[in-house]
């Protein structure tokens, strides 16, 4: 009865787009945690200091999906916006 009060249809979209939010910042906190050279979870690393990483950071800042990207036009709906800005 309290689960029937309290979990309304109504309010599933509400839920998967808090999910995939909740998903997207797991999933970036992640990878901060796991590649980002600045980060430093071991004791001996952050005991180093300074490092001279600029490979990592290259291949941090330079990751795929930005690759992918890199080439494309900045556009979300390419035909969209040709439909709309091209007069005929």
């Amino acid at each position: 009865m309290a689960a029937s009060r309290w979990i309304r249809p109504e309010v599933y979209p509400l839920f998967a787009a808090v999910g995939t939010v909740v998903g997207i910042c797991t999933m970036q906190l992640v990878r901060n945690i796991t590649t980002n050279p600045e980060v430093r979870v071991n004791k001996e690393n952050r005991a180093a200091g300074i490092l001279e990483n600029f490979e990592e950071g290259q291949r941090y800042s330079e990751h795929g999906f930005r690759k992918f990207i890199r080439n494309r036009p900045p556009e979300v709906m390419p035909s969209v916006n040709k439909f709309f800005s091209d007069p005929k």
